[in-house]
């Protein structure tokens, strides 16, 4: 989740069995705890936080965290849901027997919701947020290629200020309204989300149970060239899509096992604030990947997604969203 400089926020993630089914995150300062969160059951404040402009601020309670008991019931199913549909749950098995020649093509319906001028994202913008969007799965930011592309199909805005300036509380219309397309189509909303936060998802799990309610929602100025200082690369998109696929934050559970499930993204004790070149804080192998995607660094430090991410979005693709 995140802010402006100067106004309070903590990360917000909605669970896995809320009916909305989003996750909203990215916090543009310093996050409690993973530890201290899970034993918070995300209810309490946190405070004393240095906000992006240097004022003392106070964490607003969370809505809520996904704890251990959720993350393990999410892989489960998606290994319940891969062994059902191709007799493994094996993804190194399931990669080799589905590797196809040429890449996975997402397309991507973009909806810009705006209040008059304010908001009002051009096409030429989510233009660039999708060539945003293929450098960085496409490993051309510094990562492993996830074999996943994107290719714009629809642009539109609509004038609605209501939803424009709350679209946590019209989300449902929202989407029901403008969201298009079936479980392979992405569907990105952008509006003023930034009172509380950047961005927020849904995962690939809930569409069967809701899937009007399925999509990405992104704060219209953390775009490429957006108006979010140190949040304005596109890279709050490229976050929440990886949610869209699959992915959990590498910081999932701190330092307790299964963490976000993937093997090669090192355990880490809480997010990673700015940009760090370096940190190391759970014990075991590997120093904390705070240039990952699915952290909560700076645009300016993201720039990788793993091997294991990549099988992980080829997997939870398979699972949930190929037809």
């Amino acid at each position: 989740m995140r802010r402006m400089a100067g106004v309070s926020l903590c990360a917000l993630l909605v669970t896995f069995c809320v009916v909305s089914g989003s996750v909203g995150d990215r916090p543009r300062v310093r996050a409690a705890p993973v530890a201290a969160r899970v034993a918070a059951h995300g209810d309490d404040c946190f405070s004393g936080a240095l906000s992006d402009g240097g004022a003392r601020v106070t964490h607003p309670a969370d809505r809520a965290d996904l704890d251990r008991g959720q993350v393990v019931a999410m892989l489960a199913d998606l290994r319940r849901t891969l062994l059902d549909r191709f007799g493994t749950s094996d993804e190194r098995d399931l990669d080799t027997a589905l590797r196809r020649a040429r890449s996975v093509v997402v397309p991507v319906r973009f909806h810009v919701v705006h209040s008059g001028s304010l908001g009002r994202v051009s096409e030429a913008s989510a233009r660039r947020q999708i060539s945003t969007l293929n450098a960085a799965y496409g490993g051309r930011t510094g990562g492993v290629d996830t074999r996943l592309r994107f290719r714009l199909v629809s642009y539109d805005s609509f004038d609605q200020p209501a939803w424009f300036d709350n679209p946590h509380r019209y989300e449902a219309p929202m989407k029901r309204r403008l969201r298009k397309g079936g479980r392979g189509t992405l569907n990105i909303f952008t509006a003023a989300v930034g009172t509380d936060v950047l961005g927020y998802s849904t995962f690939p799990q809930q569409f069967r149970k809701n899937p009007r309610m399925d999509g990405v929602v992104i704060d219209y100025r953390s775009v490429p060239r957006g108006q979010y200082k140190s949040f304005n690369r596109g890279y709050t998109a490229v976050h929440e899509i990886g949610h869209w696929l699959g992915l959990l934050h590498t910081f999932e559970g701190g330092c307790v096992p299964p963490g976000d499930g993937v093997a090669d993204t090192p355990y880490e004790a809480a997010p990673a604030e700015g940009c760090p070149h370096f940190r190391d804080t759970c014990p075991g192998r590997g120093a904390d990947p705070v240039h990952n995607f699915m952290d909560y660094a700076h645009d300016a430090c993201m720039r990788e997604f793993t091997a294991g991410q990549g099988r992980r979005i080829r997997a939870s693709w398979a699972a949930y969203r190929s037809r």
